[in-house]
């Protein structure tokens, strides 16, 4: 339809507001109670305009366009109207909070129409209990957009109007300090708060930010846009990018807020040598040279197979390509992995070998498509945290099917309509018998079975033995809640499931994944909206550190060696080894048995992370050689590395990270590295040359990297820079016309048109309960921290969740005579850990829980060497244990 706005005619689609309008085309009107991430309310009515022929004033944001409408979005009689609003309001603005916060948007208003703030004594006191947000409500406007932004995108409940009038007033849930009340951090009331009320912790005034940068946060693998905002060479504020396809304006406490460890005191700035059991800072020169001297050393004496390297989750694409690119064209060696093996190298294997593509095979927008929510073995409310929101938004809202599988009962989980709180270790068993139900109830999707599945008859005999009565008496979850499970998921479709790594760290990992996508199969959950088996990835860039080919038996693009060997031996101009390489668990089997005698470790911190610490120690003990290269003096380099060097963070450079929805995306420099940190790729590309191989690693920018990958990975030949520059795409994508694909495998699988049923036998794990280990461990992460505390532990947010604790049920505390904050000992058969315990009702009688992110608790001393018996994961989540309090106070 065509309207006018200021006099130029628009031709606009019907249903837009006029606000949207007037946004698209750039014509400004001020707003205060609006915020793009909800819905309009329009109470502050400072966005309000003539229109013709009306006699009141319009509020914007809510009124919808009409043809022929003439619209004025300033006007004496406006401004007039707008400046008598802004009075009001400047009775709640404290005079120092226009230089304090200068960039909220009723500060601006006010200096923009000349109108004074006139707060002269507040009426509550401020509010500093929580790291990260300043609450001053007695510069509280009253808009509401914190009690709704975090009802509406977070989920939490936490801000509540209490009273009416004159004496309204916002509050927390706790009724007293933000701190003690259920707020998460996010940020997002922060984010949204018009005034001073809400405010982001940090210098006052705020340093004045000289350019706000795109990029892409570098911590779990949900891959959230963010924009830093940078003063003085660093980055001193970060906000959501409003309209990123994944994130949707929102962050998480981490991606928000925990940015500090890129200016930490202790980051590494010049390289460093070990002689004579001293470190001394050296020059470039000097570490290169010593590093390229004693890699040939040994290459000359042990030949390749003797030296490993490992990439990194929180490097980029480009640098993970060049790692695995050194390792087989300078080292000769397949001995190349990163840390999807100890997470979701059982994911990846299990999705190539059943379906063809080793990645998630729908996209984080289908959440909002599903009848029904399948999250088994993950906890995305802390470790996918704005995943796990929109999951809980569609549970909540608007009235999905969601059903968790996990041990613990979780904030997820409490919500959920069904929870199956099955005993660790008995994922098969479990999802054997939902497909038992699915099958003997005649519930599978027979159209898709008939066209795309095969194998259906022989695994309807097999899977016969599994029905709920049996698995109940293995996982202890009720009969009942199995059949309904299944009904939901093969009956309220489309359904999507999603999974984590309590059901990947198991010795049946791989097949566990399977007898999941077994259950997709059956009921046709694939290839459509709403459905799909998506893994929940850990880390930034996990995902394409190996789709780049930091995995012993594949190449960039995960493709088999022998597959992919021509291509290769043609772009990189030499042979692409043939001998079988090692993965990360192997190369320390081989490093106890004297084989492998050298390590490159980029951006891992292997001694903190891999299970059987002590055993790790031994291995990296047994090393002739080790280069660490990281941002910090992690563990591993301060008990075994002979080299370390000073690497940029994921502020500090360019490149590109790829999502669990297989969504690359770029990542933008925003400040500089400090001292003299390089990139990762710089770094490899300089050891690279002085091992004779300059010609070979000659490039001039990330974008140079990322087009070679390009050129051997034709699935992302149509990913290039220029086309994500204002967002990413998703792979497939093969031309610069190809808008990349969301759901994989629509019409056929990626190497045939149908798939196999896969028929699992269930085999217990070897790590089991007696009466010396009476209880089972399992291990997570929490909202507050990361993996080994390496970047959470240095910034703000390690107060909110300073160490790890033990979750225990309270009949095994009562039974122990433990209560919350007293000092245990926890041993398992292969070490001892100490912390403090915290009594739960969400932890079952039998089982404990902890987290492993403090280096001084070392909860990995209690972990054991069982693994994967596909890919040769670490089994995590099963550790047979027995807590004992404390007599001293040490821990």
């Amino acid at each position: 339809m065509r309207i006018a706005l200021n006099g130029f005619a628009l031709d606009v689609e019907e249903g837009c507001t006029i606000l949207e309008v007037a946004h698209r085309v750039g014509a400004r009107i001020p707003t205060i109670c609006f915020d793009q991430r909800l819905a309009p309310i329009g109470s502050c009515r400072i966005c309000s305009v003539d229109v013709e022929g009306e006699t009141h004033a319009q509020i914007a944001c809510r009124t919808k366009v009409r043809a022929g409408m003439r619209i004025t979005t300033a006007s004496p009689r406006i401004d007039a109207f707008r400046r008598q609003v802004l009075r009001w309001l400047a009775a709640h603005v404290h005079p120092t909070s226009l230089e304090e916060e200068p960039d909220k948007e009723l500060h601006r208003l006010l200096r923009e129409y000349g109108v004074e703030p006139g707060l002269k004594r507040r009426r509550v006191p401020v509010d500093l209990s929580h790291p990260h947000i300043r609450v001053d409500m007695a510069q509280c406007i009253s808009c509401f957009r914190c009690v709704r932004i975090c009802e509406d995108l977070q989920g939490e409940f936490v801000w509540h109007a209490l009273d009416r009038g004159d004496q309204l007033r916002i509050v927390p849930d706790s009724a007293t300090t933000l701190r003690m009340s259920s707020c998460v951090g996010c940020g997002a009331c922060a984010d949204t708060c018009p005034s001073g009320a809400l405010t982001d912790r940090g210098p006052r005034p705020v340093p004045t930010i000289e350019r706000w940068t795109r990029t892409v946060c570098s911590y779990c693998g949900v891959g959230c846009e963010m924009k830093a905002g940078v003063s003085a060479d660093k980055v001193v504020r970060v906000r959501p990018v409003l309209d990123a396809a994944v994130s949707k304006g929102h962050l998480c406490v981490k991606g928000r807020y925990a940015h500090g460890f890129t200016h930490a005191s202790d980051r590494l700035t010049r390289p460093l040598l070990k002689a004579q059991g001293r470190w001394t800072p050296v020059s470039w020169d000097e570490s290169l040279s010593h590093s390229a001297s004693e890699f040939k050393r040994i290459l000359d004496i042990y030949g390749p197979e003797s030296i490993g390297v490992l990439g990194s989750a929180r490097a980029t694409n480009e640098e993970n390509y060049l790692a695995q690119k050194f390792a087989r064209v300078v080292l000769g060696t397949n001995n190349v992995d990163c840390c999807a093996r100890v997470c979701h190298t059982p994911s990846a294997a299990a999705l190539k070998a059943m379906l063809g593509t080793g990645a998630a095979t729908n996209s984080f927008s289908d959440i909002e498509h599903a009848q029904t929510i399948f999250v088994f073995g993950a906890n995305p409310l802390e470790n996918h945290p704005i995943v796990g929101a929109r999951i809980r938004h569609q549970a909540m809202k608007q009235g999905v099917n969601l059903i968790v599988a996990d041990p613990r009962r979780t904030d997820l989980a409490r919500v959920a309509k069904l929870h199956l709180q099955l005993r660790p270790g008995t994922n098969i068993p479990l999802l054997n018998a939902i497909a038992n139900v699915i099958v003997t109830e005649r519930l599978e999707d027979r159209a898709f079975t008939s066209e795309r599945v095969t194998g259906l008859e022989e695994f309807r005999a097999f899977i016969a033995q599994w029905s709920p009565e049996r698995a109940a008496e293995i996982c202890d979850v009720p009969p009942t809640d199995i059949r309904m499970a299944a009904r939901l998921y093969a009956g309220a479709k489309p359904s999507m499931s999603f999974h984590g790594l309590g059901l990947t760290e198991h010795t049946q990992g791989t097949e566990g994944v399977m007898t999941l996508i077994n259950l997709a199969l059956l009921t046709g959950n694939l290839g459509k909206p709403g459905t799909g088996i998506n893994p929940l990835r850990g880390q930034n860039n996990v995902q394409g550190a190996a789709q780049m080919g930091c995995d012993p038996s594949i190449l960039t693009g995960s493709v088999a060696l022998e597959e992919g060997r021509r291509l290769f031996e043609q772009t990189w101009g030499v042979p692409v080894p043939h001998r079988r390489g090692l993965n990360l668990l192997q190369m320390l089997d081989e490093a106890l048995a004297g084989r492998l005698k050298a390590l490159w470790i980029i951006g891992y911190d292997i001694l903190a992370t891999l299970p059987n610490m002590n055993v790790t120690r031994t291995a990296l003990k047994n090393l002739e050689f080790i280069v660490v290269q990281d941002l910090f003096m992690t563990e591993t380099a301060r008990a075994a590395a002979n080299v370390v060097l000073p690497a940029a963070s994921t502020f500090e450079k360019d490149g590109t990270f790829m999502n669990a929805e297989r969504r690359v995306q770029r990542v933008r420099k925003a400040v500089s590295p400090p001292g003299e940190a390089k990139t990762d790729w710089e770094i490899i590309c300089a050891l690279a040359a002085r091992m004779g191989h300059e010609a070979k690693f000659r490039y001039s920018s990330a974008q140079d990297i990322w087009d070679e990958v390009r050129a051997v990975w034709p699935d992302v030949g149509g990913i290039s820079y220029r086309r994500i520059e204002d967002g990413g795409l998703q792979w497939p994508c093969r031309s610069e016309t190809d808008p990349g694909l969301e759901i994989l495998h629509s019409t056929a699988f990626a190497r045939a048109t149908t798939a196999s049923l896969a028929r699992i036998a269930y085999v217990p794990s070897p790590e089991s309960v007696s009466p010396e280990y009476p209880l089972l461990l399992t291990t997570g992460r929490t909202l507050y921290q990361f993996n080994a505390g390496t970047m959470t532990a240095r910034t703000p947010t390690n107060r909110l969740r300073p160490t790890d604790v033990l979750d225990m049920s309270p009949n095994d505390a009562n039974a122990l005579g433990i209560a919350t904050g007293d000092r245990v000992r926890v041993r398992s058969r292969y070490g001892l850990a100490r912390m403090r315990a915290k009594v739960v009702e969400a932890m079952r009688p039998g089982e404990v829980f902890a987290t492993f992110h403090n280096p001084r608790v070392a909860l990995n001393k209690l972990t054991g060497p069982a693994r994967d018996t596909m890919v040769q994961s670490p089994e995590y989540k099963v550790t047979a244990v027995r807590v004992e309090k404390a007599v001293s106070s040490r821990i």
